[in-house]
């Protein structure tokens, strides 16, 4: 008998887990893609509306798992559309989602852990340090929350960046079961090319993902073109310095035949002279990666300002010129609580003051 004890929502099962789950029931196989396609195509509320599963089963079903691993408890509207979800796990932690509208469509950027113990200096994700992992099911209740909602205006989730509050690479089988989960035909059938894992740099992860040859794409914050100040910036570089991390991007993207995309924030007066821009051309230029230059979202605890647009545009020039290929990318949310984990650090804050 298989231990699912631990898991509260059916959202944490592969569709493997979901057949060996329905085994034990005495279910034919074919019963997982009957359940998948009420969970993700028909985005079934209640177990008891999938008509064509047996009673009985919908109803153990529903004493075993919940179908709202996440329930929301604030969210921020932006003057451009951006929407930034708050949601409450059933334990009573809180994450941020983030919608982004694009020409191209909907992009929903989501959290996989509770806080975050990287460290880096400029992040509002920090400020409040790891509680936990947040499990598969967990991240799929954020997509699926975001989706429902979406479907009263007949769009979906065209792009996944798991980019907010947590380093993915720290919770890494959630993470890659989160993937295959919303990558399902049987799922949300969200292209694996339009699944987007950013890391911090922790190597040891990146040599799993080179060797599982997964079609997610690989973003990397590197937001320093030197040790000496990545250091400052980011204490993953302690552990894991531009050398090592540089040779094992190298080899998954050989490996893989992968772009990289590199992402560099840029921070007034700290990373963005033309001497950082020329450092990071030659520690990029020759692979196959870019640069996307992402405007700053200002977090009062810790001093940090944007480069200005002029500034930004200037740095762009010079890697282009440089052989490096680099976008800059338009701003988001400006009008709310931007940065990841800001709005999360206050409703914490305003916890403990209540």
């Amino acid at each position: 008998m298989l231990e699912y004890q631990s898991m509260d929502t059916i959202y944490d099962l592969n569709l493997k887990q979901t057949e060996q789950m329905l085994a034990e029931y005495g279910q034919k196989s074919y019963r997982a893609k009957q359940l998948y396609s009420w969970l993700y195509r028909k985005r079934a509320d209640s177990f008891t509306v999938m008509s064509d599963l047996p009673s009985s089963l919908t109803e153990e079903l529903g004493r075993r798992y919940t179908l709202e691993p996440v329930k929301e408890i604030d969210r921020q509207v932006a003057k451009d559309g951006t929407v930034k979800y708050l949601f409450e796990m059933n334990d009573g932690a809180s994450v941020e989602a983030v919608l982004m509208h694009f020409h191209f469509g909907e992009s929903l950027c989501v959290s996989s852990q509770i806080g975050c113990n990287m460290g880096c200096t400029f992040c509002a994700s920090g400020l409040l340090k790891k509680q936990r992992d947040l499990t598969a099911g967990e991240m799929v209740g954020e997509v699926m929350y975001v989706q429902k909602e979406l479907d009263r205006e007949e769009k979906r989730i065209n792009n996944i960046v798991i980019m907010g509050t947590g380093e993915p690479f720290d919770n890494y089988e959630n993470v890659m079961r989160f993937c295959e989960i919303i990558n399902s035909d049987h799922g949300l059938a969200i292209g694996a090319r339009h699944i987007t894992i950013s890391t911090c740099g922790i190597v040891p992860r990146i040599n799993d993902f080179a060797a599982g040859h997964y079609q997610y794409n690989l973003a990397v914050s590197l937001h320093a073109p030197n040790d000496e100040l990545r250091r400052k910036l980011m204490p993953v570089d302690r552990a894991y310095p531009l050398e090592e991390l540089m040779g094992a991007l190298k080899a998954y993207s050989v490996d893989n035949h992968r772009r990289i995309t590199f992402e560099y924030i840029l921070l007034h007066g700290v990373n963005d002279t033309d001497s950082h821009a020329r450092q990071l051309a030659d520690l990029i230029r020759g692979m196959n990666a870019y640069v996307n230059l992402i405007p700053y979202n200002q977090v009062d605890e810790n001093g940090y300002r944007s480069a200005d647009d002029r500034k930004a545009l200037h740095f762009y020039d010079i890697l282009m010129k440089n052989g490096v290929k680099a976008t800059l990318r338009s701003k988001h949310g400006e009008d709310i609580d931007a940065a990841c984990g800001q709005l999360r650090a206050k409703h914490e804050r305003d916890k403990q003051t209540s």
